[in-house]
């Protein structure tokens, strides 16, 4: 259940606000799920990771100041005019084929022990997921209503279900084969920057949010990203760590 809901929030995100704000803050849920378990089941949250949760808060809140204010799509209609710009379909040509590769040539080879190549695959359908998301949202907005480009809404959506539920199963597919040959903490804190960079390269491609940010938010994002992802690293690769504040305080034995 809590996980439909929180599906269903990120669908309405993406619909209310830009693309560049609404992945990158999906990360928010790595440290407030090891805050909670730290309370709820007593797991053990080290002095890295109390500090990855505090880079990651504080990240996110460069993320939103610096964030585009408004959308750039807002219409059925500019939707199809971004799908069939020819910058958006080269792109999604040069990620088929990517895809190809990875998938029947590299991965049978190389995936169980290179955990790029898993990775990558996942995070290159990721720029199918969520402009998909993003996609139906706007179609859905003139399904329902009785004008001659609600026939093409409504194929529209079609079309992008469709993509957005091929893409969905392949890329559980390949994180299951991930976590099966790889630390669940580490692949986890990769997958969150690969990703997150092709889904903001996808959206500015399809979107073009990026072309009302000036210089001075394009650098607060970045740096932003950077302190989230940093944050994530911090409390995903070394929760294992056994420290805390208290070993700060011991004295250094050296024996001669």
């Amino acid at each position: 259940l809590t996980v439909a809901l929180g599906q269903i929030g990120n669908f309405l995100a993406y619909t209310a606000v830009p693309t560049v704000l609404v992945t990158p803050l999906g990360a928010l849920g790595v440290p407030f799920g090891s805050i909670l378990a730290s309370y709820l089941l007593k797991e053990k949250l080290n002095i890295l990771g109390k500090l990855g949760c505090l880079l990651s808060c504080a990240g996110s809140v460069v993320l939103i100041i610096h964030s585009p204010k408004s959308e750039s799509v807002t219409t059925q209609a500019e939707l199809e005019e971004k799908l069939t710009n020819p910058v958006f379909v080269g792109y999604l040509c040069i990620v088929l084929l990517m895809l190809l590769l990875l998938i029947f040539w590299i991965a049978p080879a190389h995936g169980p022990t290179n955990i790029m190549v898993y990775i990558s695959i996942c995070s290159l359908l990721g720029s199918f997921t969520v402009p998909s998301t993003k996609g139906i949202g706007l179609a859905a907005q003139d399904i329902f209503h009785n004008n001659p480009s609600s026939q093409r809404a409504l194929y529209l959506c079609l079309v992008l279900l469709a993509v957005l539920g091929c893409s969905i199963i392949i890329q559980f597919r390949y994180i299951n084969k991930a976590l099966e040959c790889f630390d669940s903490s580490v692949f986890g804190a990769i997958y969150y920057v690969v990703f997150t960079t092709l889904v903001l390269l996808a959206s500015a491609i399809l979107f073009r949010e990026w072309s009302n940010v000036g210089v001075v938010d394009f650098l607060g994002m970045a740096c932003g990203f950077t302190t989230v992802s940093i944050g994530i690293v911090l409390i995903q690769v070394f929760k294992e760590f056994n420290f805390s504040i208290g070993d700060l305080n011991k004295p250094n034995m050296k024996t001669d």
